[in-house]
């Protein structure tokens, strides 16, 4: 168990954490959220001895281990195998563990081929997979994971959420992808207004709790400004009167004891609308036969899409497969070695490319680069842009070689807003974004009105923005009519389908059973089936009883309407009071009725699709 209390923790005039405090339980999985530059690196490094607090103590108990997602590059084996094994040991019995290794370099992407390479031969991307594998493969009691989806494909990030949910020992896990955290952990703990708060449950429920909380703490700022303002009026109103003296006293003692409360102060909140370009006709894009390769090698043989005016297409796949380089063809910025592309006239293009930010120059400010996108000179509109990509003032003036890694990928939203398109290609747009600039982006996505081309692994917003999937898979390019749920309920990946390659049966390897895989998820799905019809059945109920009751009442008040249309018309002034009554009382209803039925909708769907996630998860 870890303990944290009365932590102050400062940065120049930037305070991260004033008398800030938290405990994590044994055997708790806590997801660590927070607006970028709020604290949740620092906190980590606090934690692992590597910054101390200003003031206050975290306590680790002695003997406690803990392994973290470590950035920095520096192996001593000679390959990836043996590096992988550093943390291991041997089981109870005594035998080898180093099977436990291997299963999770194949979780992680790793072939049997890449086991006996040299660390040092693997890519950036594949070295962080390797430093990720030991940390897990070592078992500490603490797990601290930073971002560590930003490194992993789709597939990896599959196995890793279900590999993390059979966890035994604590874990704290930052990630921009909701989806993915919640599926993990049991506690959500938040960095809000340099405190820190933690409860049992999904991050909804703790940003719920937080709105509910500031929204109270507002009223009840706003009426004790309304009382202050009354007090202060009497006591002007009656200081010179002698007959008022005491009440006037009394008053002002009040006043001096009552304690102001302060206005909340604004959180920044990434808020944008991509501009859409007018197009009239009904494919904006075609391609056919692509083909490409590095080496020799081919990486795109035979590759097509068409894409129409309101398309939301997701590609997808593993890491290094041409998901980009796709990308880069439609975009015009890489030539086909084979095949074509054919963009409309009226085609107006938007690209969000991974190599982008390189691309920025880091003697220029916020402002410049998004100058630099603007069609004609507009410093006025620029500074808009900036603004709503949260660089406000002066902050426009800041100079892109001192961003952070979230910071530029705002700043190139920032240039695709600056001219209208009718066409986004966006690759891993997510990444280096925090979860509320995440949902910012994926308003903004679904809320636009051209087409939209995403490459990405996040499976929250695969479910919420595709419709059409581009699909790297099986060593070929397909594409699938459907959304990315449909496609893992009627296909699924190839990888999933196959029979898992390790177990951890002592003493070695073994191919699982099939058959049993086969009847232990049929068996995790039905359980996840019934808890949903238990927890949601009592809320469809009442929903439906809301609704029923307000139809009920509407017709009602129609037949009450009619009736009192003909008593005032008779002159029956007791039948009209009693209707007038009868009508005013069921609107009441009508309107607690609605209500009710909006927060019952809102917990429906909320643990709706707590139960998604869990079944996607299966």
């Amino acid at each position: 168990m870890i303990q944290a209390s009365g932590i102050f923790k400062s940065y120049g005039g930037q305070v991260l954490f004033e008398d800030a405090g938290f405990t994590v339980n044994a055997g708790e999985r806590i997801g660590l959220v927070g607006r970028n530059g709020h604290g949740k690196t620092t906190l980590f490094r606090m934690v692992l001895g590597e910054e101390h607090p200003d003031a206050g103590r975290i306590s680790v108990p002695d003997g406690y281990t803990l392994g973290h997602l470590s950035q920095h590059i520096g192996f001593t084996s000679g390959t990836v195998l043996e590096e992988a094994c550093l943390g291991l040991g041997r089981d109870e019995d005594g035998a080898d563990e180093t099977y436990k290794a291997e299963k999770i370099l194949s979780g992680l992407g790793f072939s049997r081929e890449d086991f006996a390479l040299s660390p040092y031969a693997l890519s950036g991307g594949y070295q962080i997979r390797l430093n990720l594998a030991k940390v897990l493969a070592g078992g500490p009691n603490l797990l601290l994971l930073d971002e560590p989806t930003n490194y992993l494909d789709i597939l990896s990030i599959r196995w890793l959420s279900r590999f993390l949910r059979e966890w035994k020992n604590e874990l704290i896990l930052i990630t921009h992808d909701r989806r993915f955290m919640d599926s993990v952990t049991t506690h959500t703990m938040g960095i809000h207004r340099a405190r820190i708060r933690k409860i049992e449950g999904p991050t909804e429920r703790l940003y719920g709790q937080i709105l509910l909380e500031e929204a109270h703490y507002e009223k009840t700022r706003l009426n004790d400004e309304k009382r202050r303002r009354e007090i202060e009026r009497f006591i002007n109103r009656f200081r010179a009167k002698a007959t008022k003296a005491s009440a006037v006293q009394s008053r002002i003692k009040t006043l001096e004891k009552r304690e102001q409360m302060d206005e909340l102060a604004r959180i920044d909140m990434l808020d944008f609308r991509f501009n859409c370009a007018p197009f009239a006709g009904k494919k904006l894009l075609e391609a056919e036969g692509l083909r490409f390769s590095y080496s020799g090698a081919a990486l795109i043989n035979g590759a097509g899409i068409s894409i129409g005016a309101r398309d939301r297409i997701a590609v997808i796949g593993k890491n290094g497969k041409g998901k980009t380089t796709l990308l880069n063809m439609l975009a015009g910025e890489l030539a086909p070695q084979g095949g074509e592309v054919r963009q409309h006239q009226a085609l107006r293009l938007a690209h969000f490319g991974q190599t982008n930010v390189d691309r920025l120059d880091p003697s220029k400010t916020v402002e410049e680069e998004i100058l630099d996108a603007l069609p004609e000179y507009s410093r006025r509109t620029a500074r808009g842009i900036c603004g709503l990509m949260m660089f406000e003032g002066g902050l426009a003036l800041k100079k892109i070689s001192v961003l952070s890694g979230g910071e530029k990928s705002r700043v190139l939203l920032g240039k695709l807003l600056a001219s209208p398109a009718n066409l986004l290609l966006l690759d891993e747009p997510t990444n280096h974004l925090d979860m509320e600039s995440v949902e910012a982006l994926k308003e903004a996505i679904n809320s636009f009105e051209g087409a939209v081309v995403i490459v990405t692994h996040n499976e929250e917003l695969l479910n919420e923005a595709a419709e059409r999937l581009v699909i790297f898979d099986e060593g070929k390019v397909s594409v699938f009519e459907g959304t990315y749920a449909e496609f893992l309920e009627k296909k699924g990946w190839s990888d999933e389908r196959q029979e898992a390659l390790f177990t951890s049966a002592p003493g070695g390897n073994r191919t699982a059973n099939k058959k049993d895989r086969k009847k232990d998820l049929r068996r995790q799905r039905a359980d996840v089936i019934s808890e949903r019809s238990r927890a949601l059945g009592t809320l469809q109920k009442e929903i439906t009883g809301a609704e029923d009751r307000i139809t009920e009442l509407e017709g009602e008040i129609a037949m009450n309407t009619e009736s009192l249309i003909k008593a005032s018309e008779n002159g029956g002034w007791e039948a009209i009071k009693d209707l007038s009554k009868s009508i005013k009382d069921a609107r009441e209803e009508i309107e607690a009725l609605f209500t009710r039925l909006e927060e019952l909708t809102k917990e429906f769907d909320l643990k709706s699709g707590e139960f998604d996630r869990k079944m996607s998860g299966i």
